[in-house]
Protein backbone atom coordinates (compact mmCIF):
# COMPACT_ATOMS: atom_id res chain seq x y z
CA UNK A 1 0.00 0.00 0.00
CA UNK A 2 1.38 3.44 -0.91
CA UNK A 3 1.93 5.97 1.93
CA UNK A 4 -0.61 8.40 0.44
CA UNK A 5 -3.37 5.79 0.40
CA UNK A 6 -2.46 4.76 3.96
CA UNK A 7 -2.88 8.35 5.14
CA UNK A 8 -6.26 8.60 3.42
CA UNK A 9 -7.41 5.29 4.90
CA UNK A 10 -6.32 6.20 8.41
CA UNK A 11 -8.03 9.59 8.17
CA UNK A 12 -11.28 7.86 7.22
CA UNK A 13 -10.95 5.27 9.99
CA UNK A 14 -10.26 7.90 12.67
CA UNK A 15 -13.27 9.92 11.55
CA UNK A 16 -15.46 6.81 11.81
CA UNK A 17 -14.16 5.98 15.29
CA UNK A 18 -14.73 9.51 16.56
CA UNK A 19 -18.32 9.60 15.35
CA UNK A 20 -18.93 6.07 16.57
CA UNK A 21 -17.50 6.15 20.08
CA UNK A 22 -18.52 9.59 21.21
CA UNK A 23 -22.15 8.50 20.84
CA UNK A 24 -21.71 5.12 22.59
CA UNK A 25 -23.10 4.69 26.09
CA UNK A 26 -21.50 1.34 26.79
CA UNK A 27 -17.92 0.18 26.30
CA UNK A 28 -19.06 -3.26 25.13
CA UNK A 29 -20.68 -1.87 22.02
CA UNK A 30 -17.62 0.28 21.38
CA UNK A 31 -15.07 -2.54 21.58
CA UNK A 32 -17.08 -4.74 19.20
CA UNK A 33 -17.02 -2.01 16.59
CA UNK A 34 -13.37 -1.23 17.24
CA UNK A 35 -12.50 -4.87 16.60
CA UNK A 36 -14.12 -4.61 13.18
CA UNK A 37 -12.18 -1.40 12.46
CA UNK A 38 -8.90 -3.13 13.39
CA UNK A 39 -9.63 -6.07 11.10
CA UNK A 40 -10.56 -3.80 8.20
CA UNK A 41 -7.54 -1.54 8.69
CA UNK A 42 -5.03 -4.41 8.53
CA UNK A 43 -5.64 -6.55 5.40
CA UNK A 44 -3.43 -9.42 6.59
CA UNK A 45 -5.63 -9.95 9.66
CA UNK A 46 -8.03 -12.89 9.60
CA UNK A 47 -9.70 -11.57 12.75
CA UNK A 48 -9.35 -8.95 15.45
CA UNK A 49 -10.42 -8.25 19.00
CA UNK A 50 -10.39 -5.68 21.78
CA UNK A 51 -10.33 -6.51 25.48
CA UNK A 52 -10.77 -4.08 28.36
CA UNK A 53 -9.17 -5.18 31.64
CA UNK A 54 -9.36 -3.96 35.23
CA UNK A 55 -6.44 -3.38 37.59
CA UNK A 56 -6.22 -7.10 38.37
CA UNK A 57 -6.17 -8.15 34.72
CA UNK A 58 -9.77 -9.37 34.78
CA UNK A 59 -11.60 -8.85 31.52
CA UNK A 60 -14.44 -6.35 31.91
CA UNK A 61 -15.48 -6.05 28.29
CA UNK A 62 -14.48 -7.68 25.03
CA UNK A 63 -15.23 -7.49 21.34
CA UNK A 64 -14.24 -9.94 18.61
CA UNK A 65 -14.87 -10.21 14.89
CA UNK A 66 -15.44 -13.98 14.92
CA UNK A 67 -15.43 -17.13 17.06
CA UNK A 68 -11.78 -17.88 16.28
CA UNK A 69 -10.76 -14.68 18.06
CA UNK A 70 -13.20 -15.26 20.92
CA UNK A 71 -11.81 -18.75 21.53
CA UNK A 72 -8.20 -17.57 21.44
CA UNK A 73 -8.98 -14.80 23.94
CA UNK A 74 -10.95 -17.01 26.31
CA UNK A 75 -8.06 -19.49 26.32
CA UNK A 76 -5.72 -16.77 27.58
CA UNK A 77 -7.98 -15.98 30.54
CA UNK A 78 -8.40 -19.66 31.33
CA UNK A 79 -4.62 -20.24 31.26
CA UNK A 80 -3.74 -16.96 32.91
CA UNK A 81 -1.16 -16.13 30.28
CA UNK A 82 -0.94 -15.14 26.63
CA UNK A 83 0.07 -12.26 24.35
CA UNK A 84 -2.85 -9.97 25.19
CA UNK A 85 -2.42 -10.37 28.94
CA UNK A 86 1.29 -9.71 28.47
CA UNK A 87 0.55 -6.59 26.41
CA UNK A 88 -1.71 -5.36 29.21
CA UNK A 89 0.67 -6.26 32.06
CA UNK A 90 3.78 -4.75 30.46
CA UNK A 91 2.10 -1.97 28.42
CA UNK A 92 4.25 -3.07 25.49
CA UNK A 93 3.52 -4.50 22.06
CA UNK A 94 3.55 -8.30 21.85
CA UNK A 95 4.12 -10.17 18.59
CA UNK A 96 4.11 -13.87 17.77
CA UNK A 97 5.36 -14.63 14.27
CA UNK A 98 4.78 -18.38 14.43
CA UNK A 99 2.62 -20.21 16.96
CA UNK A 100 4.32 -23.49 16.03
CA UNK A 101 7.60 -22.19 17.45
CA UNK A 102 6.99 -20.09 20.54
CA UNK A 103 8.65 -20.14 23.96
CA UNK A 104 6.79 -17.20 25.51
CA UNK A 105 3.30 -18.71 25.81
CA UNK A 106 3.74 -22.39 24.81
CA UNK A 107 0.36 -23.67 26.02
CA UNK A 108 -1.59 -20.83 24.45
CA UNK A 109 0.41 -20.95 21.20
CA UNK A 110 -0.05 -24.70 20.82
CA UNK A 111 -3.81 -24.39 21.27
CA UNK A 112 -3.96 -21.36 18.98
CA UNK A 113 -2.08 -23.26 16.30
CA UNK A 114 -4.54 -26.14 16.52
CA UNK A 115 -7.39 -23.69 15.97
CA UNK A 116 -5.75 -22.27 12.85
CA UNK A 117 -3.95 -19.20 14.23
CA UNK A 118 -0.34 -18.96 13.05
CA UNK A 119 0.65 -15.39 13.97
CA UNK A 120 -0.66 -12.50 16.02
CA UNK A 121 -0.05 -8.95 17.13
CA UNK A 122 -1.29 -7.43 20.41
CA UNK A 123 -0.98 -3.75 21.36
CA UNK A 124 -1.74 -2.19 24.77
CA UNK A 125 -4.40 0.52 25.03
CA UNK A 126 -2.87 3.16 27.29
CA UNK A 127 -4.65 6.28 28.55
CA UNK A 128 -2.94 8.72 30.93
CA UNK A 129 -0.33 6.14 32.00
CA UNK A 130 -3.01 3.52 32.69
CA UNK A 131 -3.33 0.43 30.53
CA UNK A 132 -7.02 -0.16 29.80
CA UNK A 133 -6.59 -3.40 27.89
CA UNK A 134 -5.30 -4.65 24.57
CA UNK A 135 -6.18 -4.63 20.88
CA UNK A 136 -5.11 -7.61 18.82
CA UNK A 137 -5.16 -9.08 15.33
CA UNK A 138 -4.73 -12.73 14.33
CA UNK A 139 -3.65 -14.32 11.05
CA UNK A 140 -3.88 -17.86 9.68
CA UNK A 141 -0.38 -17.66 8.16
CA UNK A 142 2.97 -17.18 9.86
CA UNK A 143 4.89 -13.90 9.82
CA UNK A 144 1.78 -12.02 8.68
CA UNK A 145 2.55 -8.72 10.42
CA UNK A 146 5.38 -6.28 9.75
CA UNK A 147 6.58 -3.07 11.39
CA UNK A 148 4.02 -1.25 9.26
CA UNK A 149 1.13 -3.19 10.80
CA UNK A 150 2.63 -2.60 14.26
CA UNK A 151 2.41 1.14 13.68
CA UNK A 152 -1.11 0.98 12.23
CA UNK A 153 -2.46 -1.05 15.14
CA UNK A 154 -0.52 1.04 17.64
CA UNK A 155 -2.03 4.29 16.42
CA UNK A 156 -5.51 2.77 16.34
CA UNK A 157 -5.09 1.41 19.89
CA UNK A 158 -3.87 4.80 21.15
CA UNK A 159 -6.86 6.52 19.56
CA UNK A 160 -9.27 3.96 20.99
CA UNK A 161 -7.72 4.30 24.47
CA UNK A 162 -8.20 8.07 24.36
CA UNK A 163 -11.82 7.70 23.38
CA UNK A 164 -12.64 4.95 25.86
CA UNK A 165 -10.62 6.41 28.72
CA UNK A 166 -12.01 9.92 28.58
CA UNK A 167 -14.63 10.69 31.21
CA UNK A 168 -16.55 12.83 28.72
CA UNK A 169 -16.59 16.23 30.50
CA UNK A 170 -17.89 19.25 28.60
CA UNK A 171 -14.61 19.81 26.81
CA UNK A 172 -14.20 16.14 25.81
CA UNK A 173 -15.02 16.55 22.11
CA UNK A 174 -12.40 19.27 21.74
CA UNK A 175 -9.74 17.32 23.64
CA UNK A 176 -10.53 14.14 21.74
CA UNK A 177 -10.39 15.92 18.40
CA UNK A 178 -6.96 17.26 19.31
CA UNK A 179 -5.77 13.80 20.28
CA UNK A 180 -7.10 12.31 17.07
CA UNK A 181 -5.45 15.04 15.00
CA UNK A 182 -2.16 14.43 16.80
CA UNK A 183 -2.41 10.74 16.01
CA UNK A 184 -3.01 11.47 12.35
CA UNK A 185 -0.07 13.88 12.23
CA UNK A 186 2.16 11.19 13.76
CA UNK A 187 1.04 8.76 11.06
CA UNK A 188 1.74 11.30 8.33
CA UNK A 189 5.23 12.04 9.66
CA UNK A 190 6.06 8.33 9.75
CA UNK A 191 4.76 7.74 6.24
CA UNK A 192 6.54 10.82 4.83
CA UNK A 193 9.87 9.82 6.34
CA UNK A 194 9.42 6.24 5.14
CA UNK A 195 8.64 7.44 1.64
CA UNK A 196 11.71 9.69 1.68
CA UNK A 197 14.02 6.87 2.86
CA UNK A 198 12.53 4.50 0.30
CA UNK A 199 13.20 6.95 -2.53
CA UNK A 200 16.73 7.71 -1.34
CA UNK A 201 17.72 4.09 -0.75
CA UNK A 202 15.53 2.31 -3.32
CA UNK A 203 14.32 -0.13 -0.68
CA UNK A 204 11.02 -1.73 0.28
CA UNK A 205 8.70 0.36 2.53
CA UNK A 206 8.66 -2.38 5.18
CA UNK A 207 12.47 -2.23 5.39
CA UNK A 208 12.39 1.50 6.07
CA UNK A 209 9.58 1.12 8.63
CA UNK A 210 11.86 -1.39 10.37
CA UNK A 211 14.73 1.12 10.33
CA UNK A 212 12.51 3.73 12.00
CA UNK A 213 11.17 1.25 14.54
CA UNK A 214 14.67 -0.01 15.43
CA UNK A 215 15.95 3.56 15.86
CA UNK A 216 12.98 4.48 18.05
CA UNK A 217 13.48 1.45 20.29
CA UNK A 218 17.25 2.05 20.55
CA UNK A 219 16.70 5.69 21.55
CA UNK A 220 13.64 4.92 23.70
CA UNK A 221 11.70 7.57 21.80
CA UNK A 222 8.37 7.53 19.96
CA UNK A 223 8.66 6.49 16.33
CA UNK A 224 6.89 9.67 15.20
CA UNK A 225 9.52 11.78 17.00
CA UNK A 226 12.33 9.95 15.18
CA UNK A 227 10.47 10.41 11.90
CA UNK A 228 10.15 14.17 12.48
CA UNK A 229 13.86 14.38 13.26
CA UNK A 230 14.65 12.70 9.94
CA UNK A 231 12.32 15.06 8.09
CA UNK A 232 13.90 18.07 9.78
CA UNK A 233 17.35 16.97 8.62
CA UNK A 234 16.18 16.08 5.12
CA UNK A 235 13.11 18.17 4.23
CA UNK A 236 10.54 16.47 2.01
CA UNK A 237 10.52 18.39 -1.30
CA UNK A 238 6.79 17.72 -1.64
CA UNK A 239 6.03 19.81 1.47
Amino acid sequence: MQPESTETELTTVIACIRNMLLSQEHATAAVHQLAQVARDLIPSAAGAGVSLLDDQGTRTSAGATDRLVEAADVLQYDLGHGPCLSAWATATLQRNNDTTDDDCWPQWSAAADRSGIRSMLSVPMVFQDRCLGAMKVYATVGHAFTAHEEQQLGLLAATAATLLGSAQPTDAPQRLSAALQAGLEDRQAIDRSTRMLMEQRATDPDDDHSVLLTAARAQDRPMAEVARQILARHPDPEN
